[in-house]
């Protein structure tokens, strides 16, 4: 996706610039009160030519730095698929609008209050006339949602340094930024220990004897074959063969406030979403207001986008679980109501708490 931004000569000499003296600049403006005191004082021709050559040195730099922001366009390309808190490669393309005239000491700079947006510093010691730049800059997102509208920011201090010109130009655009897909602390503790019931319960769901293998940690007890444990002195439990390919239905209870609570709980539903997709698991993701399945009804991605922009409801019915064959995963802040609901009428059944995981670290908010 891009978006243009254009800067025009016109207006690039109009009010829109602003400026800022700098030290130099101070230093320089000192120099000439210095001058002008001198040679009116001594009616010397010599100061008199002095003077107006630093005037004139004053005025043309203000309009050479004006005229190297003009005519300058910019455009931003974001990757189609971004996560909060992950470092994403863009690219910027800036053009030279101007046909004759180049551009120098060109810096771009993204303004956002978020924190989000393009990270780095661009600098272009020239520009020239009609050419195109393409530049590859790290974009960050410090949240999930929509952002509509970023800040991009053209400067030059050419030729002399006395001023920076600048001029910020909002550019409307449409991200969407899913929820982040790495982990929290305690999410990869939690996926461990989900896997292992995923695997004993679908081990079971079968009514044709498979065959006798060692067991294998967190696998249910009820599958132990004692007498082939007796007889090998390891644990040995029966497996049967699958009625069907592994399903999970994953369900975020959206009955919450909103904070910290409830995105640690998006963040949940997302990561393990992105982990069971990247597996091959038959996935079924549902609230109380949405209902997908992958990859029937899209990919991994449809869910993203929904967790993208998912927020509390409160007095919405809990939906009855109605594929007994898959298991329930459930993310929600009181099981206790989505038991009493039948979600665990099917058999299998994990419920997360999302209170029980820390909060990002400033490491994993900054995760390449």
């Amino acid at each position: 996706m891009a978006r243009t931004l254009s800067v025009k000569f016109r207006e690039a000499l109009q009010a829109g610039m602003r400026q800022r003296i700098t030290r130099s600049g101070l230093l320089f403006s000192v120099a000439i009160v210095v001058v002008a005191l001198a040679a009116f004082a001594s009616a010397n021709n010599l100061l008199f030519l002095i003077l107006a050559a630093m005037l004139g040195t004053f005025l043309v730099s203000g309009f050479i730095s004006r005229l190297s922001l003009a005519g300058l366009e910019l455009e931003f390309l974001h990757p189609e698929h971004i996560s909060a808190r992950r470092k994403v490669a863009g690219r910027v393309v800036v053009h030279n609008d101007k046909i004759w005239i180049p551009s120098f000491s060109i810096q771009l700079s993204a303004l956002r209050t978020d924190g989000g947006g393009m990270g780095s510093v661009l600098y272009y010691p020239a520009i020239a006339p009609k050419a195109r730049l393409d530049d590859t800059v790290e974009c960050w997102f410090p949240k999930r949602g929509r952002y509509t509208e970023d800040t991009f920011c053209f400067s030059t201090r050419f030729p002399f340094g006395f001023t920076e010109r600048r001029i910020h130009v909002p550019l409307r655009q449409d991200i969407l930024v899913y929820p982040s897909v790495d982990p929290r602390p305690g999410f990869e503790q939690m996926l461990f220990s989900l896997s292992g019931e995923v695997s004993a319960w679908f081990r079971g769901r079968g009514g044709d004897f498979y065959r006798i293998r060692p067991y294998e940690a967190f696998e249910s007890a009820r599958h132990v074959d004692w007498k082939a444990t007796a007889h090998t002195g390891d644990l040995q439990v029966r497996e049967f063969a699958r009625e069907q390919e592994q399903a999970i239905l994953l369900f975020l209870d959206l009955e919450q406030d909103e904070g910290e609570t409830f995105e640690a709980s998006v963040d949940a539903a997302a990561y393990l979403a992105w982990s069971f997709a990247q597996r091959g698991a038959r996935l079924r993701f549902a609230t109380q207001l949405f209902d997908a399945r992958v990859p029937e009804d899209g990919d991994v991605y449809t869910i993203l986008k929904y967790l993208a922009l998912a927020a509390p409801v409160h007095g919405k019915a809990v939906p009855v679980p109605d594929d007994q064959y898959a298991f329930h995963v459930v993310v929600s802040r009181a099981p206790e109501r989505l038991q009493g609901a039948g979600w665990q009428s099917g058999g299998g059944a994990f419920f997360v708490d999302p209170a029980g995981f820390g909060p990002v670290s400033a490491e994993q908010s900054v995760k390449s």
